[in-house]
């Protein structure tokens, strides 16, 4: 039971700092305005980790590899605190590979919902509230993805089938990533 709860406390504050991370570094590979709601929300949750590292992590490419770091290195912490709490230890060198393999795959899992959160809230924004101040923001989130499948598939009578179909191959690489965290992890 302990054990439980200690995995949800893990999994909740390790989450919610992922995902600001790489909230974070998507803006900017994205270019997206942090001149909005959220965008000021990621800024000031992150700074406190994000700044020190780019002291030694420099932009790679116009990426924010201080915030990748960090998102990496934080989820590869929560997989070693997790299995710590079960008793097993990953202190080998083969142990570590096979976290910050983990971590990896999962941090690209996490950027996929990311992006498929985007896609949900465009879509019922463009239907209830379509000048929201965070209309933009999701729509240059989800722009760069959505541009090649508009070229192929057209708006029909004005309804744009282009998210589903962005949600449909997501959820196929999602698919095929839990296959590929099943394999990395089975090397433990």
């Amino acid at each position: 039971m302990l054990a439980q709860i200690g995995q949800l406390l893990i999994d909740t504050v390790a989450g919610l700092l992922v995902f600001l991370l790489l909230a974070r570094f998507h803006f900017q590979w994205l270019r997206v305005s942090f001149r909005n709601p959220v965008g000021t929300f990621v800024i000031a949750f992150t700074n406190w980790i994000v700044m020190p590292l780019r002291r030694v992590l420099p932009s790679l490419a116009g990426l924010d590899t201080a915030s990748l770091f960090a998102a990496w290195l934080l989820q590869g912490v929560a997989l070693w605190l997790g299995l710590a709490l079960i008793g097993r230890d990953p202190a080998s060198a083969d142990g570590f590979a096979v976290l910050a393999g983990l971590a990896a795959i999962d941090l690209v899992r996490y950027s996929l919902y990311f992006l498929i959160f985007g896609l949900i809230v465009q879509a019922v924004l463009s239907w209830v509230n379509p000048y929201s101040p965070v209309q933009p923001m999701f729509d240059a989130l989800t722009r760069p993805f959505l541009r090649p499948i508009r070229r192929i598939l057209p708006p029909v009578a004005n309804i744009d089938l282009s998210p589903l179909v962005l949600i449909v191959l997501l959820q196929v690489v999602m698919i095929v990533l839990a296959y590929a965290r099943q394999a990395v992890s089975l090397l433990a």
